[in-house]
């Protein structure tokens, strides 16, 4: 859905202060709620319980690595008035596009079954509904949540991080009810060190999670035409100002998965518990601290499953029309998408494999997002003075021969 555009210099004229800040402020929340899908919750909790808080520099670097592609993303949107598959349809062959619009469409559906499957997951546990009928009521809110975009993309992210927020709360009391070691956080963020093969494997999870393909092709999209500039000064203020954005929304997403690990590490690592299943971990809490603690978890895993799925149906909105200028009516998306985890939840498949299954095929999609965003944000024709430098470029294709290596290593440890 498109709105009308809002030129930088109405806002540089008519705004002062910190409320010149205001209208760059939402894209960003709406693409880092992929940064704490379930998928995030199963990897963090397991890092937590298993290797207390030795894992959480692996976390801090994850989300050094989602603001530079993430401010990538956006950076391509302003500078071009495009996103990343209309900038891919324009500069590759037909075949190739097809195919990138296929495997993005594939994308989406195994991610919409992770974060589908979580949400369903979090009324099941609190409210004890079987899985098939949380599943069934998930996706009447899902469709709820996806109604905020008529009256406009402000309102969606309003919701956005109003859901994020919760999540925020519900774990601040978890952090409240565990009372984390102070001197083991600090230890964990800023002393690097693995223990074991096994704790590089979880580290390779915990950082192939953190570039999720959707994100990166709807960053773009909603940066594309939300406030325009005409000089080259306007272009680089706008992005100053977006770059905030990012900074502030990576940094919330941070904070979270830190608090996902510092928890499990307080909680169940303290007592000898490994604990790599969100059902046991809901069960945990419960038995551990008390129903209030797990009515938190409960409700935090809930939540960022409903905000998680609705972004993910606006991303392949985006993928369909950008690839090859086609689109199919948003609501029919979702029920399109909503099919597949309902028969895996019918045909009573557990869900935290499903969430392992929907991991493995995000796995083949990630090389196909960050490759093309590297090679057009790296084009002088294309990005004018928003053009990547010689570090950003450097330090981008370290990334991606990290994060597309490191997927491949857990593929393969999946498979065989």
């Amino acid at each position: 859905m498109e709105e009308k555009a809002i030129h930088f210099e109405e806002i540089a004229r008519e705004r002062t202060g910190w409320k010149k800040i205001l209208p760059f402020l939402g894209p960003a929340f709406i693409a880092a709620v992929a940064y704490i899908d379930p998928g995030n919750f199963a990897t963090n909790i397991t890092a937590g319980s298993k290797y207390g808080y030795m894992l959480l520099w692996v976390i801090l670097l994850s989300n050094l690595i989602a603001l530079l592609i993430q401010s990538m993303s956006a950076k391509l949107g302003i500078a071009t008035g495009k996103n990343l598959p209309e900038i891919a349809r324009e500069n590759f062959p037909t075949p190739v596009n097809y195919f990138l619009w296929i495997q993005g469409e594939i994308v989406i559906i195994a991610t919409d079954l992770a974060e589908f499957i979580g949400a369903a997951l979090g009324l099941n546990l609190i409210f004890g509904i079987s899985l098939f009928w949380a599943a069934l009521i998930t996706a009447i809110v899902s469709f709820v949540i996806l109604e905020l975009q008529r009256r406009g993309f402000r309102w969606l992210e309003i919701g956005i991080a109003s859901l994020v927020s919760l999540v925020v709360l519900a774990f601040a009391v978890q952090i409240f009810y565990t009372e984390p070691d102070a001197n083991h956080v600090v230890k964990g963020l800023f002393m690097p060190r693995f223990d074991g093969v096994d704790s590089i494997l979880l580290a390779a999870g915990i950082i192939g999670a953190t570039v999720m393909p959707h994100a990166i092709f709807l960053h773009s999209s909603l940066t594309k035409s939300r406030i325009v500039g005409d000089t080259k000064k306007e272009l680089k203020q706008i992005f100053k100002f977006e770059f905030l954005d990012i900074l502030i929304a990576m940094l919330i997403a941070g904070l979270i998965n830190m608090c996902m690990l510092i928890v499990a590490a307080a909680l169940f690592h303290s007592k000898g518990l490994h604990v790599d299943d969100l059902q046991v971990a809901y069960y945990q809490f419960d038995k551990l601290i008390g129903p209030s603690s797990a009515f938190f978890f409960g409700g935090a895993l809930l939540i960022a499953g409903l905000s998680s799925s609705s972004v993910g149906t606006l991303s392949g909105d985006v993928i369909m029309q950008g690839f090859v200028q086609k689109s199919i009516p948003i609501y029919f998306r979702r029920v399109i998408t909503v099919i597949p985890p309902l028969c895996i939840i019918g045909f009573g498949v557990n869900a935290s494999d499903a969430l392992v299954l929907s991991q493995v095929v995000l796995s083949f999609g990630i090389a196909f997002a960050i490759v093309p965003l590297i090679l057009f944000t790296s084009k002088k024709e294309l990005m004018g003075e928003l053009v990547n430098r010689t570090i950003t470029k450097t330090l981008a294709w370290i990334i991606a021969v990290l994060v597309v290596g490191l997927n491949l290593l857990l593929l393969y440890r999946l498979i065989f």
